[in-house]
């Protein structure tokens, strides 16, 4: 059955681009090559609209577009309740929404099964639908603790809602992955308060492996979940997305804004937990009559710098754990600058003290920025509490750090184990677990500091014995021998060369006659070659052939580092051409950039494109004097609003020199090329010396054998 709304809904192109997840000249591309693309049925402001029905089966149909049949349907409902927004609010379409999903879970059939009228009597079939949804819901939820509040306060123009409820169940299959597709699109609907909390999914992949619910659940146990800060029930639903054994738990969560509330209820329904086994309240605490929490996952309440507590927020942490029964875990995010920093404040310093002393602090991690998307410059940090540790674990924390890493799946996973065997195993001198983000560290010692920072005191042990480490000594060694290799060679060119000297002359008599780039190209003294598309997929670090792309040609990163290998370069790139040897590599995104390629046999992925210089031509150029014209033309620079350069390359004016001059100026840059690589290899060995060095110094595994003292310090020479 295809998706088709009762009316026609209207997308754009861009839009189109949208839910097809590519970009926007793409669909340009479809609309001309493909003459049984969908015609367009309206305009706006001179834009053409397309019925989003017919798009949807087209693209369906055609395979074309990267997003699978599923996330199509359920693109094209999402835009249609987008476009409901001039006639509800954004509460109201996530509220209305939710509640009829839940009222179908409840009642176990469609929404609008039975009530359909003839589409020739439009109102007539609204007000049907929805006078039978209303009935529904007073018979199912009598005491209104799912949908019945939010149903009634609509009317039948509510009922194309009931429509676009059911095309995102058939796009997800069932009510729960519709309305988990709904509020992951909460933004989209102007609700930017209700996501504003929200984290990153690399985050709450994080808090799920730390909880390890999927291993106890299958080892039988019946756990008790729970979050007294709920907001949008973000966290427990991902908790729940990680077991499919819901009949095992139990779920308590709270929050002081009873729309919240409402929507937790109905989320924590339809992911499928019992109605018995779940109690969501409308305040501060939790029904903890029903169940004693096991796991406790919980986000502390944002509050603005200006207006932030450190002694409000650990007071909230102390709240957690007493929610805690021995051998019970939870996970508490909060703001870092009360979490892991230095703390002036003698309460908040005393009171974090008092939370440590008590025992129940198991880790201390600090989080990368970014975690939390729509709040960028909020700092958070990660707090895990377990009460009656075991008893290797008494007394001491594990700090750790991970505020400079990428939440990657690798980190999350390394972290994972790191804080899982640490609660497992405790400490074990000569068998343990190190720790590869952090520390352990004796209460004690944290006390002393009273009020110091929460972050580890010296490396991971894996650091410092790692055999980078224990090697260190021969690999400043080995730099050091580079350096004077390197220094004799120079030397000896000196020598034998003499100094260098460019014999430059002030110019007398009449300037050098101009010329463009294009007339070059029209004179077919250059030929230029288009640069070609390459499958970022495809590229390895020790392929065959380099890649040249704008970062290698405007020394953003070091040419070769990009590789592709030839039997991956024939089979899916059977027309891609190599570079020849003295290719003049340029690129005008995101600025003028010019390489010559010496060895040449390397692809150039576009926008970089090639310059080829005939050296059969009557006055020929050679690819040194071209890169370099080219780099110092006047009027290549853009202006920081600009989308383009200021003209086309063709258009770069260029001095058509005399081929002798050519040859001069040829033979000055391979000097002047040949004694910068002489200097690069010394500032090289210099740079990897001095890297290794002090990176011994500061992790503390280096010193220095004798007082470094010189007559002559640099400060001194500068």
């Amino acid at each position: 059955m295809t998706v088709r709304p009762s009316v026609p809904l209207l997308v754009s192109m861009s839009e189109i681009a949208a839910f097809a997840r590519v970009k926007r000249p793409v669909v340009s591309t479809w609309r001309r090559r493909y003459p049984d693309f969908p015609p367009a049925v309206s305009e706006s402001s001179g834009r053409p609209l397309f019925d989003g029905a017919q798009v949807a089966e087209w693209l369906i149909a055609s395979g074309l577009g990267n997003a699978d049949p599923a996330e199509l349907r359920a693109e094209l409902a999402l835009f249609g309740i987008v476009a409901l927004r001039d006639r509800f609010t954004p509460w109201q379409l996530v509220e209305a929404l939710g509640s009829l999903l839940c009222l179908r879970r409840l009642d176990g059939r469609p929404l609008t099964d039975g009530t359909e009228e003839p589409l020739s009597d439009a109102e007539a079939a609204d007000d049907s639908v929805w006078a039978a949804v209303l009935h529904r819901a007073e018979r199912i939820d009598a005491e209104d603790e799912f949908v019945l509040r939010e149903l009634r306060s609509l009317d039948a123009t509510a009922a194309p809602l009931a429509r676009l409820a059911e095309d995102l169940v058939e796009a997800a299959y069932d009510e729960h992955g519709a309305y988990e597709w709904l509020l992951a699109a909460r933004s989209r609907l102007g609700l930017d308060s209700l996501a504003a909390d929200s984290v990153t999914p690399e985050l709450r992949r994080l808090l799920t492996q730390l909880t390890d619910l999927r291993v106890r659940v299958e080892h039988g146990e019946s756990l008790t979940l729970a979050d007294p800060y709920a907001r949008a029930g973000d966290l427990l639903a991902a908790l729940l997305a990680a077991t499919e054994d819901r009949d095992s738990l139990t779920v308590l969560a709270a929050d002081p804004d009873e729309r919240l509330a409402r929507i937790i209820r109905r989320r924590l329904l339809l992911a499928g937990v019992s109605e018995l086994a779940l109690d969501v309240q409308t305040g501060p605490d939790l029904e903890e009559r029903l169940a004693d929490p096991d796991l406790v996952v919980t986000q502390l309440p944002y509050r603005p710098g200006e207006d932030r507590s450190a002694f409000a927020a650990l007071a909230e942490v102390e709240r957690v754990a007493d929610l805690l029964r021995p051998g019970c875990t939870a996970l508490v995010l909060g703001p870092a600058d009360a979490l892991v920093d230095e703390l002036k404040d003698t309460e908040a310093s005393r009171l974090r003290s008092a939370i440590l002393r008590s025992n129940v602090v198991e880790s201390v991690v600090a989080l990368p920025g970014g975690v939390l998307p729509f709040r960028p410059g909020y700092r958070p940090a990660l707090w895990t509490l377990t009460r009656d540790p075991v008893p290797e674990a008494k007394g001491m924390v594990l700090l750790a750090d991970i505020s400079s890493e990428q939440l990657t799946a690798g980190v999350c996973t390394r972290l994972a184990e790191d804080i899982l065997l640490w609660r497992a195993e405790g400490f074990r001198e000569l068998d343990g677990h190190d720790p590869r983000y952090g520390r352990v560290v004796p209460v004690a010692v944290l006390d002393r500091a009273f009020g110091g920072p929460l972050t580890p005191p010296a490396p991971p042990a894996y650091a410092i014995w790692s055999d980078e480490v224990r090697e260190r000594p021969a690999l400043i060694a080995e730099a050091e021998a580079r350096l004077e290799r390197a220094a004799a060679d120079s030397r000896a060119y000196e020598d034998e060369q003499g100094p260098y000297r460019g014999g430059v002359l002030r110019r007398v008599g009449r300037l050098p006659a101009r010329t463009t780039l294009g007339k070059l190209i029209a004179a077919r003294r250059v030929t230029r070659l288009p640069g070609h598309r390459v499958d970022d997929r495809h590229l390895t670090a020790d392929g065959h052939h380099a890649v040249l792309g704008p970062e290698e040609i405007t020394g953003e990163r070091p040419a070769g580092a990009r590789r592709i290998d030839r039997l991956v370069l024939a089979a899916e790139y059977d027309r891609v051409a190599l570079t020849e040897p003295g290719d003049v590599v340029y690129t005008l995104t995101p600025r003028l950039g010019v390489y010559v390629d010496h060895d040449g046999f390397s692809v150039v992925a576009f926008p970089a494109r090639v310059l080829r210089v005939n050296p059969d031509a009557a006055r020929p150029l050679t690819p040194r004097v071209l890169a370099a014209l080219l780099g110092a033309a006047r009027g290549t620079a853009r202006s920081p609003g600009a989308v383009r350069p200021a003209r086309r390359v063709e258009d770069y004016q260029l001095p058509d020199l005399e081929p002798d001059e050519v040859q001069n100026l040829d033979a000055l840059l391979a000097e002047a090329d040949y004694r910068q690589h002489l200097l690069r290899a010394q500032a090289d060995a210099l740079a990897e010396a001095r890297r290794l060095t002090v990176a011994g110094l500061a992790d503390g595994t280096l010193t220095l054998a004798d007082p470094w003292a010189r007559p002559a310090q640099p400060a001194d020479r500068t």
